[in-house]
């Protein structure tokens, strides 16, 4: 199966990674020093089980690449208008799209069978750029449980045991190519299923997102640190709370326990990716992973005081750093 991963980072290059070790034909588009480090040494990720070493081509343009079977993005939603520009050369007649990003996604409300049906979302995809690009009938949606960091260029450490990635296309419909590009993450070790309620698995994560990355954003703090704190850790509690509050309010089920959920998470020393690309002053996908939950919260009437200040604080740390947003 012909593959191209769309976007080299920390989330990204793990899953080239797998997919090359698993024997798919395995491309990636990057840039800068991540491209000149993986064309002259390859990708090496290192897991709590294994240490990966392979040689996927690498370019800098779709262009030099092809049409693909599939594409998995994996940029963060503020590169997404130039991905809209520039993944047509990937995209053959059949070629599916599959978005494993973080946040509330451009294509939520299509097929979502709800009173929001086909609701447009210029927030996370302003003018409909990657709507235009792509279509919602390639599409298919991902949610990667996965704690990366790059450690140098072409270098990935994977902190989690147990990687999981979950696929699944916006009508629920458990179909061929999801299965398809199921089962070559699956061949590569990567735990992956397809489900039949994507957007459950998206608030799923989101949810912990909601939970985790502004507070330790606004503190600088990895998660166990920042939990460490019991004042910061009811702050965390309550977040979580409004989340899954959202979410209900959205007609999708949530059976957890945040405390559960807290100890589950709270021993871990990773930087969300939000708080990365702050020490990093990368652009900060604040308006998918927290601005656009919040805006669904007022329009369903959902109270979000907490979350509301605390994403406030990120907002602040954001511009005080003249980081885009």
């Amino acid at each position: 199966m012909k593959i191209c991963v769309f976007g080299a980072g920390a989330i990204g290059g793990h899953l080239a990674a797998r997919l090359a070790k698993g024997g798919a034909d395995t491309s990636l588009i990057a840039r800068g020093p991540q491209l000149a480090a993986i064309q002259a040494h390859g990708l090496r990720v290192t897991t709590p089980e294994e240490t990966i070493h392979v040689h996927p081509r690498a370019a800098a343009t779709a262009g030099e690449l092809g049409p693909q079977d599939a594409v998995i993005v994996t940029t963060k939603q503020t590169a997404l208008p130039s991905v809209a520009a520039a993944i047509g050369p990937l995209l053959g007649p059949d070629t599916s799209v599959s978005f494993v990003m973080n946040g509330i996604p451009w294509w939520y409300f299509d097929h979502e069978g709800g009173p929001h049906q086909g609701k447009r979302l210029p927030l996370v995809d302003p003018g409909d750029t990657m709507r235009g690009a792509v279509g919602v009938e390639r599409t298919l949606g991902g949610v990667i449980w996965s704690a990366c960091t790059i450690i140098e260029p072409g270098v990935i450490q994977v902190a989690t045991k147990g990687d999981r990635l979950i696929l699944g296309e916006p009508d629920g419909s458990l179909s061929p190519r999801a299965r398809a590009v199921a089962e070559a993450f699956k061949a590569g070790g990567m735990g992956c299923r397809v489900s039949d309620d994507i957007r459950q698995e998206l608030w799923l994560k989101l949810i912990g997102n909601l939970a985790n990355g502004p507070l330790c954003t606004a503190a600088r703090q990895n998660i166990k640190a920042m939990l460490a704190d019991p004042v910061l850790r009811q702050a965390s509690l309550r977040c979580m709370a409004e989340g899954i509050a959202i979410a209900r309010a959205l007609g999708v089920t949530i059976d957890m326990d945040p405390e559960a959920r807290l100890a589950a998470s709270g021993g871990t020393a990773h930087r969300p990716s939000i708080l990365q690309d702050l020490d990093a002053r990368r652009p900060m996908e604040i308006k998918s992973l927290f601005d656009m939950p919040l805006e669904m919260a007022r329009e369903l009437s959902v109270p979000t005081p907490t979350l509301d200040l605390c994403v406030a604080l990120v907002r602040q740390q954001a511009l005080n750093e003249g980081i885009a947003t």
